[in-house]
């Protein structure tokens, strides 16, 4: 086992410098976070700088201090996209095609979507991208989150009574919408890593966004739930006459969207965050009801981050995913590090022993995830003793083979400091995609608006988040523990979303992600194990049918056998009575030992898996 090293103390100074200072050393720093650096939301707001620097980290390295993952020599594998709409896998094989990178077709892809998508993803939202250096071998993280504005405090989303909002009056109101990080986070990347010249990945968009697009059956369905909820704008722009939903089938058009991908072309993100678009996107987040306070300043301050990941490793492979603020890394790896304690190879997909360890396993991540995990800027989150482990083993030890576990509570992993029960509500939307060019490059990024249709208010073209109400609604619990969710300025909210990485020997294995709001974790953590355990390739392991367990087990009932789900009911497991378990959107792609790249997209949705074929 390689030590597992990752850095995360919060953004006060003088702590920053002794964690690098720890880190620099080589080791990871263990001294206790003082209390000065969890205090007010005001006094941490005025502690951040202006660039919201996030902790330091440090990357798993091995024992000579270099990177875990290899470079990939002669590369003969080709390319691929796997996406969740064939117009978005489309435009990031014409930018591969065209001799882009995989973080030029990454732009493509998710211009595209959020045309074609918009219920779920879009430059009016956030994102997260793992990257993989085919030529150095590197593995980085890109946090384009959104932000809470200065203005957030932490009672914006109670009533003047102290009551919680409704959930749906919070994602409607102004109070809901963080500062995009999606525009910016792209630039960022691209900086790193683009070969195409930034206005290039743009154009396919901006084409369909002129000429119009074919409204799928999906975003047609959603449409039509939504369209009784859909302010003047939105309706305006999705129906036909401001009540009657488009069909599938008809042609879309979005001259709005087009001139803004025109000046972000231009101008990079600055077109963005200044000027016209985010003077648009202010106004829109002060309309009533409950308007928010995102300002000009808000925008013209905001800057993605380039971090390490937090990886661990699994049998014989590394797995990598996105540290706080996702909460998606850790509880996928914390997953993994319960089940490696079982052989989960002889408990197949088939019996009802592998998913009563798979299902037990999450509701030990899951209370851990919900406990601990938030913004590390503004609170202590202990990721090394999470992922510890000793303290896994801990955690493994509590599964019975026979029986559910009664109750789950969250445990105290090394270095945790006391924490409220959590208050976060649910999460929505997303949409994921992985994209591998011709170099062995390799891009897996998470992206989304939250909510459907975010905010549902719209911007120059394109629909704002809701990301905000990700947010705990409450700032302590009934104990008066400190929830580590709370809502504060410039913070930014829990997410679930897990972009992964895997590697081999060194060498690329496996990328995978889903929408899916905190199921994310769950779906991400069966196609892990569908691949790594079972030897399903993509495609197989995303057809698996998904069962999440953050409490009360959700069970896909028209996927998963009748006679596995009674048996599990015997050993004691409670399943959910109602809906779940249908929304992911699961994109995996997987290199074979034979140097053959297979996909994988989820039939949930509309999503598809093409490839390129290597230079001859």
């Amino acid at each position: 086992m390689r030590p597992i090293r990752y850095c995360g103390i919060r953004s006060l100074w003088v702590v920053l410098l002794a964690t690098l200072a720890a880190c620099t050393a080589g080791g990871v720093a263990t001294a206790p976070v003082p209390a000065s650096a969890d205090t007010s939301a005001r006094a941490l707001s005025e502690s951040i700088t202006a660039t919201h620097e996030p902790a330091a980290r440090v990357a798993v390295l091995d024992a000579h201090g270099r990177p875990e993952a290899a470079p990939a020599r002669d590369w003969r594998a080709g390319a691929m996209v796997a996406a969740a709409n064939p117009l978005a896998v489309d435009a990031g094989l014409q930018v591969l095609q065209a001799g882009g990178s995989a973080v030029d077709a990454a732009i493509a892809v998710q211009a595209v979507l959020g045309l074609v998508e918009p219920q779920s993803s879009g430059i009016g939202g956030g994102a997260f991208m793992l990257h993989y250096d085919a030529a150095s071998g590197d593995v980085v993280a890109y946090d384009g989150r959104e932000v809470a504005p200065r203005g957030a405090s932490p009672t914006m989303f109670l009533r003047e009574d102290g009551k919680p909002l409704g959930f749906f009056e919070a994602i409607q109101s102004g109070r809901s919408i963080g500062v995009p990080g999606a525009v910016a986070m792209l630039e960022l990347a691209h900086r790193e890593h683009g070969r195409l010249p930034w206005a290039r990945s743009w154009q396919p968009a901006i084409e369909l966004a002129q000429s119009g697009f074919t409204v799928s059956p999906r975003l047609s369905g959603l449409i039509g739930l939504m369209a009784r909820r859909l302010p003047a704008d939105a309706a305006g722009y999705l129906t036909r006459d401001g009540r009657t939903p488009l069909q599938a089938g008809d042609i879309l058009r979005n001259p709005d969207y087009a001139a803004t991908l025109r000046r972000i072309a231009e101008q990079g993100a600055r077109g963005f965050y200044q000027g016209p678009v985010a003077q648009a996107i202010v106004a829109a987040a002060a309309r009533a009801p409950l308007p928010g306070t995102l300002g000009l300043d808000d925008l013209r301050d905001y800057r993605a981050q380039r971090l390490e990941p937090v990886c661990r490793d699994y049998r014989d492979f590394l797995v990598c995913g996105m540290g706080p603020p996702s909460s998606g890394g850790i509880a996928v790896l914390s997953i993994l590090g319960i089940l490696e304690h079982f052989d989960m190879t002889a408990s197949g997909p088939g019996t009802a022993l592998g998913w009563h360890r798979f299902i037990e396993a999450q509701r030990l991540a899951y209370a851990d995830r919900d406990r601990y995990v938030a913004d590390d800027r503004f609170v202590q989150v202990p990721i090394a003793g999470l992922l510890d482990r000793d303290y896994l083993a801990g955690r493994a030890a509590l599964v019975d083979d026979a029986r559910a576990m009664v109750r789950v509570t969250a445990g105290t992993p090394p270095g945790a400091e006391p924490r409220g029960a959590d208050a976060t509500g649910p999460e929505h939307g997303t949409s994921h995609f992985v994209v591998v060019d011709m170099r062995g490059d390799v891009v897996s990024m998470t992206t989304t608006v939250e909510a459907v249709f975010g905010s549902q208010r719209m911007a120059a073209g394109f629909f704002l988040n809701n990301q905000l109400t990700d947010f705990s609604f409450r700032v302590v619990d009934e104990q008066g523990q400190p929830i580590a969710n709370a809502p504060a300025a410039l913070k930014k909210p829990r997410s679930s979303m897990s972009p992964t990485i895997a590697f081999r020997d060194g060498g690329f294995r496996l990328a995978v992600g889903s929408p899916g709001g905190s199921q994310i974790i769950a779906y991400v953590s069966k196609a892990i194990v569908g691949m790594l355990d079972w030897g399903l390739d993509p495609q197989q392991a995303i057809e698996l049918p998904n069962v999440v367990a953050p409490g009360t087990v959700i069970v896909e009932g028209a996927r998963f056998d009748p006679a596995i789900a009674t048996a599990l009911q015997a050993m004691g497991h409670q399943f959910s009575s109602g809906r779940g378990g249908e929304g992911s959107g699961l994109h995996a792609v997987l290199l074979t030992p034979e140097g053959r790249l297979v996909g994988g997209a989820d039939s949930r949705r509309e999503g598809v898996a093409r490839s390129l074929p290597p230079p001859p």
